[in-house]
């Protein structure tokens, strides 16, 4: 332990004057980390965590059989169907198609069934909307749309999609096969805070 000195013992305080035998106390000095894990709502009272990266990624969901031109919504595995990236600010996606080819992908809002915040229905499968941040200009324009992603076969196609979807509540991606023939394709998500 270290020690410090102390000045003012209880009887300087009150005026009477002594001589200390050894003006020196002992201080405990330690580094205590604070970590910090959430906070309580103001406006519900329940505790909300601090988020961190997802460390893998989740929600695969395989699309079987796709045709030519035909779409399907991924997150869907029966238990989650939407991401929340409240907290998050980029997302890896990952597509892992049986056919080599084009698919289009298109970020838009989660099924009806979520809220989003409070607000309940959605417009579900409606392309996500954004404005005045990054590049985007002032005015609405598609969060995220690929008209045309060349996908290798049977292998995870990977991409960083940077800020564009941050703290989106209820998002879905619409992907369209447009690989000339029948595909099965596997989606999944990681965020990133």
């Amino acid at each position: 332990m270290a020690k410090d000195f102390a000045p003012w013992s209880a009887e300087t305080a009150q005026g009477i004057k002594t001589d200390p035998v050894d003006s020196n106390i002992k201080v405990r000095q330690e580094v205590v980390p604070a970590v910090n894990v959430g906070t309580i709502s103001t406006v519900t009272g329940e505790w909300v965590g601090v988020p961190t990266s997802d460390e893998i990624f989740s929600s695969v969901t395989t699309a079987v059989q796709i045709g030519n031109t035909e779409l399907f919504l991924a997150p869907d595995t029966g238990q989650e169907n939407r991401i929340n990236m409240t907290g998050y600010q980029d997302l890896f996606i990952a597509l892992r198609p049986t056919r080599a080819g084009n698919v289009k992908i298109d970020a838009v809002m989660g099924p009806a069934s979520n809220s989003f915040g409070n607000l309940t229905p959605v417009n579900a499968a409606d392309r996500i909307q954004i404005a005045g941040r990054f590049d985007v200009p002032a005015s609405l324009q598609s969060a995220f749309y690929d008209n045309s992603q060349d996908l290798t076969a049977d292998v995870w196609n990977i991409y960083l999609l940077q800020g564009v979807l941050s703290n989106q509540k209820n998002l879905n991606f619409r992907i369209t096969n447009d690989s000339g023939g029948l595909s099965t394709i596997e989606f999944a998500y990681m965020r990133i805070v």
